[in-house]
């Protein structure tokens, strides 16, 4: 990738001879969780991991819910008692079996990550409150940042509000190398960047493929789902010289892994930057939970790992796991960064204890895994991994799944137009650590009586068969 290298130094170049260079410069705050060997780490399933798993929802959210009733969600009155639409408290709470939750490793109600965010908010209160090129750049977040990189085995690692920002903001920061390197006021069409997109990719990478084109600075091709014959003919056929192609690793909606050994075939062949939204992977995946790359083999190939904090770290928060240059370019340019408030301290040292206790609980992914097989063997359907799509067609029908499973106990919503394409509605179903052998045998009890497991298994076979 040296061309890349060049271009991205010829950038900042630019922006230090426009005087528009930005640092991070941190504040220090005492105790920020550098002494690991306080975080307490467990060997097995403990009473807390069920609170991952399991939530109550009123007697008035469930009846809506099942007659399909829109809610603005005002079924809690003051201090959570649930009402009756009289007004009338109805101090009802039905107990569901949380399966469409993003919350893999269960460790959002960890001990650990929850002694973190105690005493991280006993000393600091919120801590500084500013955007992280002003104030809101602390140690604490210099220290997560250290520790992500050294998980996705980077050079350096920038933290973001979101995922959604974090992807805009590298989206954004890719634009700015045509617009800073272009000869005139405006890249001409062969200065631009090409970038190149999986169909299926997540909304936060179309919209930064949106804001960049909205600049002149991208030109972007989208190519069919994990379709390497596809992509390999754009590329092929495309004469700009800066090329990058961005897909998630593992699809938030299908549980299918973008085919990362050979894109990076194709990347060695055609010299592109690639970029990889690790969301839904990172922690789950790998030995280590490096994630999809670490998966497959492939960590230094991926030239930039996007990822989130809000789904396996059980957490909240984005980052970009990169070179240090890319990271100076990204906080320079990068907007959805330079003009967030940063992620307050006490979530920031959650997240750091959340990254230490998923490396050393390495039972976690073992469990997460064996749930995987577990619903495998009692369905015959063949998924690939905790992300399970139930394409019913419909949304009549998706709704009315949702609702029979509603009524065995547990929360899974049904997908429906704008999130998926019409007549591909669906039971997204994920499985966590947290859930036992007994949690997936009686959802898979209710499932058989509303989803029809071999046709499911037909599509799921005759879709992979396809990738």
């Amino acid at each position: 990738m040296g061309s890349w290298n060049e271009w991205v130094e010829q950038a900042l170049e630019k922006l230090e001879s426009l005087k528009l260079l930005r640092s991070l410069r941190p504040i220090h705050l005492s105790d920020d969780g550098t002494n690991t060997d306080e975080f307490e780490c467990f060997d097995g399933l403990r009473q807390w991991d069920r609170a991952s798993v399991e939530v109550e929802i009123s007697e008035i959210t469930f009846q809506r819910w099942l007659l399909d009733i829109p809610s603005p969600g005002d079924d809690l009155g003051g201090g959570g008692v649930a009402y009756s639409e009289s007004g009338a408290s109805a101090g009802r709470f039905r107990k569901l079996i949380l399966f469409s939750g993003n919350d893999y490793l269960g460790l959002s109600s960890h001990p650990t990550v929850i002694k973190a965010a105690t005493k991280a908010v006993q000393k600091h209160g919120m801590g500084p409150r500013g955007s992280a090129l002003i104030c809101g750049y602390t140690n604490y977040h210099r220290l997560l940042e250290s520790s992500l990189a050294e998980l996705k085995s980077k050079e350096d690692c920038l933290l973001c509000p979101t995922g959604f920002s974090a992807n805009m903001a590298f989206m954004t920061a890719v634009g700015n190398v045509s617009l800073l390197l272009a000869k005139g006021s405006q890249p001409s069409i062969d200065e631009r960047v090409a970038v190149f997109s999986d169909a299926l990719n997540h909304a936060s990478i179309i919209d930064g493929i949106r804001l960049a084109e909205k600049q002149k600075s991208i030109a972007a091709f989208v190519y069919q789902h994990c379709d390497m014959h596809h992509l390999n003919e754009l590329l092929t056929n495309c004469p700009m010289k800066k090329k990058v192609v961005i897909t998630d690793s593992l699809f938030s909606m299908d549980g299918d892994f973008a085919p990362l050994v050979e894109l990076v075939k194709l990347r060695r062949k055609h010299g592109f930057l690639l970029a990889i939204d690790d969301a839904h992977a990172t922690f789950v995946c790998g030995k280590t939970g490096g994630g999809a790359a670490e998966l497959f083999n492939c960590t230094s190939d991926v030239d930039i790992c996007i990822g989130t904090l809000s789904k396996a770290a059980g957490c909240h928060g984005g980052y970009i796991a990169c070179s240090k240059k890319w990271k100076q370019l990204i906080q320079s340019r990068g907007r959805s960064f330079i003009f967030s408030t940063s992620t307050p301290v006490p979530i920031t040292a959650a997240a750091h204890a959340a990254v230490i206790v998923a490396r050393k609980e390495m039972w976690r992914r073992r469990a997460i895994w064996n749930r995987v097989q577990d619903f495998r063997d009692l369905t015959g359907i063949p998924i690939t991994s905790p992300i399970i799509s139930l394409i019913v067609g419909s949304e009549a029908t998706a709704l009315q799944a949702s609702r029979h499973l509603l009524e065995f106990g547990f929360h899974i919503t049904a997908i429906r137009p704008p999130t998926v394409a019409p007549n591909s509605c669906r039971l997204r179903i994920t499985l966590s650590a947290a859930h036992t052998l007994d949690d997936v045998r009686n959802l898979t009890d209710a499932l058989s009586q509303c989803v029809n497991f071999s046709e499911i298994g037909f599509y799921c076979t005759s879709w992979n068969a396809r990738l």
